[in-house]
């Protein structure tokens, strides 16, 4: 069965319009926001919003990342107290502020083969068995999925990986399914576009090969080539969601600094819909500062941060 990833209503919308024209008078003065603090009431109100609605478990002493990651917000809405925007927040019935509260709320910390580890196994052992299996079989079809990209350094990565593996690139069907719950990143991530201190560590033929040298012509940035940038597909997904908006199953996943902000309950629900979402003998990869010790799954350990699918086992039920 191919892979296809079938589009939601609204799942990919940005905020056209700021939310407080809405729930505002124009007229109103802007509200002074000196010295304004998240009470211990409304940081549980959010807490309790943020975990529902991301599945991210903010622990007690995060009141100041409350409130310094969602300042921004109350003054685009022009809310005078954080009771007031979370109120906002849930009489917005198109949902679009809450995209923007979650956009806020997430961590975009990533690089250009990151955990250098991971890539090594990846290049030196799973790709060429993975490869010469599918050209035994006379199956050009490779499918991988980046699970909380970010701004697109790892998925890009793993398009660079793969290349590396590829004679002929155009007779293959690569996809890579690159998500994330924030709409900003991305956004960012799609153009595929970054900075020079971004790329410094990746090789310098590697760099030549799949990058736009023209820094001037993006404002000294580089922009990925269309030969990388045409293997990725950047859609919004939120993995507490019970069921994945596609079919079909992945070779391998890369989900990598994305648990640790979950309780078990959530990871486990996660771990297993990856494993239902994976081809036998597929791979997941994990962050090193994860582990799924405390997670009831059929996955094999085979590395440190890496596990895999057993031909043996059937499909979890979730």
């Amino acid at each position: 069965m191919s892979w296809h990833y079938r589009h939601s209503t609204g799942v990919d919308s940005h905020m056209k319009y700021p939310v407080s024209e809405r729930y505002y008078n124009q007229n109103t003065p802007p509200p002074a926001f000196t010295n304004l603090h998240v009470t211990n009431e409304e940081f549980e109100l959010f807490r309790k919003l943020i975990y529902d609605k991301s599945g991210i478990n903010l622990s007690t002493d995060k009141i100041n990342l409350i409130q310094a990651r969602l300042m921004k917000r109350l003054k685009l809405t022009n809310c005078e107290t954080f009771l007031q925007y979370y109120r906002c927040i849930m009489n917005d019935p198109a949902g679009e502020e809450m995209i923007a509260m979650l956009n806020a709320i997430s961590t975009n910390l990533t690089k250009f083969f990151r955990e250098e580890e991971h890539f090594t196994f990846l290049d030196t052992t799973v790709l060429p068995d993975l490869i010469s299996q599918k050209r035994e079989k006379a199956n050009r079809k490779l499918r991988v999925w980046s699970a909380g990209c970010s701004s697109g350094e790892e998925a890009y990565s793993l398009g660079m990986t793969i290349l590396n593996h590829i004679d002929t690139p155009l007779v293959w069907n690569i996809k890579i399914l690159a998500t994330d719950i924030s709409t900003d990143i991305l956004q960012m991530a799609a153009k595929g576009v970054y900075e020079k201190d971004k790329i410094n560590n990746i090789p310098k033929e590697v760099f030549n090969e799949y990058f736009d040298s023209e820094g001037s012509k993006y404002n000294n940035c580089y922009r990925v080539k269309p030969l990388l940038r045409r293997l990725l597909t950047f859609r919004r997904l939120n993995l507490i969601d019970e069921r994945y908006p596609f079919k079909g199953k992945f070779d391998f996943i890369f989900c990598r600094n994305v648990m640790i902000y979950f309780d078990k309950q959530t990871q486990q629900g996660i771990v297993n819909r990856f494993y239902n979402h994976l081809e036998d003998g597929g791979y997941l990869f994990i962050g090193h500062s994860e582990s799924l010790n405390r997670v009831k799954s059929p996955f094999k350990y085979k590395l440190p941060a890496v596990y895999r699918k057993e031909p043996e086992y059937h499909d979890r039920h979730i």
